[in-house]
């Protein structure tokens, strides 16, 4: 075979499998709710790490955490699939309106999501990438629904499912220090069902409940830096801008803004270290600021002061910002074998006053444990593996219920379990 079918070759592997990701990304259902509903990891290496990334590029996709990972990376095409297992759930106690019980939130499961990147230097000092991965979600499925005394039908729940898509290009502007950035294309898809009791209180009651998946794109923009301080030593930072997204229509009675739901802006640092060689140590501390997105971290109370569902200032889910912090290692075994394993531990989004909405997203979980590993298998191939446990989270309600709905309170739960593979291929 000539180098130049070889080339062409190898460009059409990667459009098929960048077509196929898209495809499936956007068929899947996300419901991923681990800092928050931002994934806690994005790539099989760092997942095994604990999400580790910051300063720690390992494959192409690390470009989706920080895109001056680019410049520190071979040419190569990441592709993996994660399948993941939320159990989900909520209790409603001393309710005067009949809705006390215990309630399963897991009609849907389990999830699989995609995902793939790809880097090529173009010299010395500037590559670029692409990575297509799920940010995460919310999906909750109540067969036996939470509200059906108010005269609720049918089962309730909702799903967000949300795409990056990230061309990314960085540049090494002095030996050992980059600079990336991404531009962002965001597509969302949301739908909202078992919810009808509460269209009485909407601005648009057309627009609030069972319309099917509504979709919607945004973009905005990620930038890092990633720098040597000393041989083994590295450190990274990076931010996300807000992710601007037009409305979701068919919802424009239910989230604040006419339907609005943009993805809130995040940041974040790293430090990666090697004390010996062959073991790497690495620390990531990230941000995200749920409650600049009306539809999300606006509380239920204005409904209560006379401004509706759907409305400018109008109630959401009452999620408040988050820390993350990242903690992950690994150990070259051999020169074919890598271990990891990671912990991540985040801020609960959800106040205990906010409960009762987030029957629909209980997005608790805090803790988040994992182990990996890669296999060389020739040819510049390789195999990774990796297993995620977040232990179950409970949030108990204090003064969750309003007392036009019966008053008590509402507690949520949320546990999960997540493994997958990626083949990474360096050519």
């Amino acid at each position: 075979m000539s180098a130049h079918t070889a080339s062409r070759t190898i460009r059409t592997r990667v459009a098929f499998a960048f077509t196929a990701s898209a495809l499936a990304l956007l068929a899947a259902s996300p419901a991923q709710a681990t800092d928050g509903y931002f994934l806690n990891g994005i790539g099989a290496k760092a997942k095994g790490m604990g999400g580790v990334a910051i300063a720690l590029p390992q494959d192409a996709l690390s470009t989706a955490t920080n895109p001056a990972a680019a410049t520190a990376l071979e040419k190569r095409v990441d592709f993996g699939v994660e399948i993941f297992v939320p159990d989900r759930g909520a209790t409603i106690s001393g309710n005067g309106a009949g809705l006390d019980g215990d309630y399963s939130g897991n009609g849907a499961n389990p999830f699989i999501l995609p995902e793939f990147g790809y880097v090529r230097p173009l010299s010395d000092h500037v590559s670029v990438a692409l990575t297509i991965n799920g940010n995460g979600g919310m999906n909750t499925d109540y067969e036996a629904n939470p509200f059906a005394n108010f005269g609720a039908t049918g089962p309730a729940g909702v799903d967000l499912k949300q795409v990056f898509i990230s061309p990314t290009i960085a540049v090494e502007f002095a030996e050992g220090h980059s600079l990336g950035v991404s531009p962002i294309l965001l597509v969302q898809g949301f739908r909202a069902t078992g919810i009808q009791p509460f269209t009485a209180a909407s601005a648009d009651p057309a627009h609030f409940t069972h319309n099917g998946t509504d979709w919607s794109f945004g973009g905005g923009f990620r930038v890092g830096y990633l720098g040597e301080l000393a041989p083994g030593i590295n450190v990274g930072a990076f931010y996300q801008s807000r992710i601007w997204a037009g409305g979701f229509d068919d919802y424009a009675g239910l989230f604040a803004q006419q339907g609005g739901f943009d993805v809130p802006e995040s940041y974040g640092a790293g430090i990666a270290v090697q004390p010996v060689e062959g073991v790497t140590l690495g620390v990531d501390v990230k941000r995200i600021e749920y409650s600049e997105v009306q539809s999300v971290g606006n509380p239920l109370a204005p409904l209560f002061t006379g401004t509706p569902f759907g409305a400018e200032g109008g109630p959401g889910f009452g999620w408040e910002d988050v820390t993350v912090f990242k903690v992950g290692g690994s150990v070259d075994v051999s020169e074919d074998l890598t271990l990891r394993a990671g912990y991540g531990r985040s801020d609960n989004p959800v106040p205990s006053s906010e409960t009762f909405i987030n029957i629909l997203a209980p997005g608790v979980v805090q803790d988040h444990f994992t182990v990996g590993a890669t296999l060389g298998i020739g040819g510049g191939k390789e195999l990774t593996a990796f297993a995620m446990r977040a232990p179950r989270n409970t949030v108990e309600g204090s003064g969750s219920i309003p007392a036009p709905y019966g008053g008590g309170e509402a507690d949520v739960r949320l546990a999960e379990t997540s493994f997958g593979m990626s083949f990474g291929w360096s050519f």
